[in-house]
């Protein structure tokens, strides 16, 4: 089955559970991703510039899960594509719902403010996933 790439932005509690070894959920479980409303006509319509778009609205979702000045989150995993759905109401272009729980196997990077209560999409580090550790090191730290 092809693969979709998504993005979910991320809690310190859900960073704990996969390193814990637990399965993000429950489901469906909300993301974001490339989908039929990102590419209508007169938008931009290159791959690499729609998962640009999933990832961005990815991080402004993370905004509102903070309390506080602290770090957002996103990590970005390769699904299989028949978990992937696009929920008929979406509340942005690029929702999509994963209707399985995530495995951490299926994440492949994370995506972390540089400081804590940065907003802008710029200066966000790139983690890869075996740095988990890392990343929560990190965000102990705000």
């Amino acid at each position: 089955m092809p693969q979709t790439r998504v993005y979910l932005p991320l809690t310190a509690a859900d960073l704990d559970a996969l390193m814990d070894g637990a399965d993000l959920g429950p489901v469906p479980l909300a993301a974001h991703g490339v989908t039929p409303a990102l590419g209508r006509p007169g938008l931009t319509v290159d791959e690499e510039e729609l998962e640009h778009l999933a990832w961005v609205a990815a991080t402004e979702e993370a905004d509102g899960l903070r309390d506080g000045p602290t770090r957002r989150v996103v990590a970005a995993a390769d699904v299989d594509g028949g978990v992937v759905a696009v929920p008929a109401s979406a509340d942005v272009p690029s929702r999509v719902e994963l209707l399985a729980p995530l495995a951490r196997a299926r994440l492949v990077s994370f995506h972390v403010d540089e400081s804590p209560g940065d907003t802008g999409t710029v200066d966000l580090l790139w983690f890869d996933v075996t740095e988990l550790g890392a990343v929560i090191d990190l965000l102990a730290t705000d």
